[in-house]
């Protein structure tokens, strides 16, 4: 049994209060959330706006569930109802989620997160990969993950436009989907004991990955904090998938041509404002683990 006492929250949220940034979250991720489990009712994959759920296995209802954050308190008789959750406790400012009850195991892995954001912040962006991951992953395959979207070239030619670009996938979470064919083609061979070293904020997944790390956070995350993080890896999957090798015109995503000199020059254009965007988010996450670790 934990003997660190239970903080002082430092904010103290009416009940009106909270009912109306519950509301507020709630409409914001509105938008994402139900078509999601539209297209799951009916059986329906999308390449891009399905990704985030499928890939982090975060369910709709986890983006949605809203939280106020470390070191607010929820005041009324309504906020009870989050006391169903282990890590939430009541004060007499009100309930709030407390950092003492987690168990020792997620506070390792908090701890790896924390040295995983601390090092990305400060390692220096590489922009030279041009998301040939996405092309590695049907080189020389006979099948393609996304089979109901046609490749923009025929295989014998996706093949030639990837031996002809340097592939230097940093990110172990990307490699280890490529073919048996494409992991010797790449200068490095991560792996997930190396992710701290490796990963660097130019990588979009490392990017879109911030999102994951809020969602590990939970409860301790703000809702909002969270929604940013997805909303900036929604569009980074964007990208992703319009400079993939699949022809999504009929989803309405233009191809990024990366193939050709200026298709690679627009990629590395978002691909650094991506980066840029990505590191106020960064920041804050950092700041979050290390006062929950505190």
């Amino acid at each position: 049994m934990s003997c660190v006492q239970t903080p002082v929250p430092a904010q103290r949220l009416d009940e009106r209060a909270w009912h109306r940034q519950r509301a507020a979250h709630e409409a914001r991720v509105g938008p994402w959330v139900e078509p999601r489990l539209a297209r799951k009712s009916r059986g329906e994959k999308h390449p891009v706006d399905d990704f985030l759920f499928d890939y982090y296995a975060s369910a709709p209802a986890l983006l949605r569930r809203w939280h106020p954050g470390l070191g607010v308190a929820l005041a009324g008789d309504s906020a009870r109802e989050f006391l169903a959750s282990p890590l939430y406790v009541e004060t007499p400012a009100g309930i709030t989620a407390d950092p003492a009850l987690l168990p020792a195991r997620r506070r390792e892995g908090m701890g790896w997160i924390r040295g995983l954001l601390g090092a990305t912040l400060e390692r220096t962006p590489q922009f030279a990969c041009f998301g040939l991951h996405e092309w590695a992953m049907v080189y020389r395959a006979a099948d393609t993950r996304h089979a109901a979207w046609p490749l923009r070239f025929e295989r014998d030619e996706l093949a030639r436009i990837v031996e002809r670009q340097p592939v230097c996938c940093s990110h172990f979470d990307a490699f280890r989907f490529f073919t048996p064919a494409a992991r010797p083609l790449n200068r490095l061979q991560p792996t997930r004991p190396a992710q701290r070293e490796l990963d660097q904020r130019g990588c979009l997944h490392v990017n879109m990955d911030l999102f994951k790390w809020s969602q590990k956070l939970a409860p301790f995350c703000a809702s909002e904090l969270a929604a940013d993080c997805f909303a900036l890896a929604r569009e980074i999957r964007t990208l992703d998938m319009r400079a993939s090798p699949y022809d999504l015109r009929g989803l309405g995503y233009e191809p990024v041509p990366i193939e050709t000199p200026e298709g690679r020059a627009d990629y590395e254009t978002a691909q650094r404002a991506f980066a840029e965007r990505a590191q106020p988010l960064r920041r804050r996450l950092l700041a979050l683990v290390e006062s929950i670790l505190a």
